[in-house]
């Protein structure tokens, strides 16, 4: 069976992302980071979807992005809550890592060196999302061209691919898609600014596109969310 690397992060785009690649009859290694976020329930999260959908190994790798800064995912930036959709599509909000996909993307090709694997999946999408730059297909390919460029493997022959199957997805498309090949979104987190407790906070720009989603899906979102308790009385949220 061929391998293949998957980044989870715990976000039902990353869940999404590692069921499409064992329906592709990948065999999975999953890897997570703890690179100085804010909350580690992204992590357990990630855990959790990693042993639904049976990965043959998934591993979390320490690094500190905390040391730059620069994000309001790891400094002490507010982040931001109840952005309209214009604000969410325009511009790069503070929630930005750094480099962030480049060095996740980097550590995944350094591992799929090692295990032999030539294929890389990464759940980003240029469609329902936050502006990010390292989200655009254009990333992408330049990402694939590096990988053959900069591996022992890759100067030998191997041809790397960085498979992103989300990447013109809308959101509902992703959830639609995920329920398809099984994935449990209750596992899943995508919230910025969790409570402590685990309950999303229903207000950053994650949470609204994530109920953006599943609204438009068709499907019951499974979040527990801190605010809007509108949801439990079935009043139409506000649209986005």
């Amino acid at each position: 069976m061929k391998r293949a690397v998957v980044l989870l992060s715990g976000g039902l785009d990353s869940a999404t992302t590692l069921a499409i690649a064992k329906e592709e009859g990948y065999e999975v290694f999953a890897l997570s980071f703890r690179y100085g976020q804010r909350h580690e329930i992204e992590l357990a999260s990630a855990e959790r979807v990693a042993k639904s959908l049976g990965v043959s190994e998934h591993r979390v790798i320490e690094i500190d992005l905390r040391g730059f800064g620069g994000s309001a995912l790891t400094d002490a930036i507010e982040v931001p809550k109840n952005r309209g959709a214009d604000e969410i599509a325009s511009g790069i909000p503070v929630t930005y890592v750094p480099a962030r996909n480049t060095i996740f993307l980097s550590y995944a090709l350094a591992w799929a060196e090692v295990i032999g694997a030539h294929d890389i999946f990464i759940g980003v999408n240029a469609l329902d999302y936050s502006g990010y730059p390292d989200c655009r297909p254009e990333f992408i390919t330049q990402f694939e061209k590096l990988a053959r460029l900069a591996t022992k493997a890759g100067v030998e022959g191997t041809r790397y691919q960085i498979h992103a199957p989300l990447i013109e997805m809308t959101k509902a498309q992703i959830i639609r898609k995920g329920a398809k090949f099984g994935v449990q979104f209750s596992l899943t987190t995508s919230c910025y600014d969790p409570k402590p407790d685990g309950r999303a906070c229903g207000e950053c720009d994650s949470c609204l596109l994530r109920r953006k989603g599943f609204r438009e899906a068709g499907i019951e979102d499974p979040t527990r969310y801190a605010r809007h308790p509108e949801l439990k009385r079935g009043i139409p949220l506000r649209k986005l």
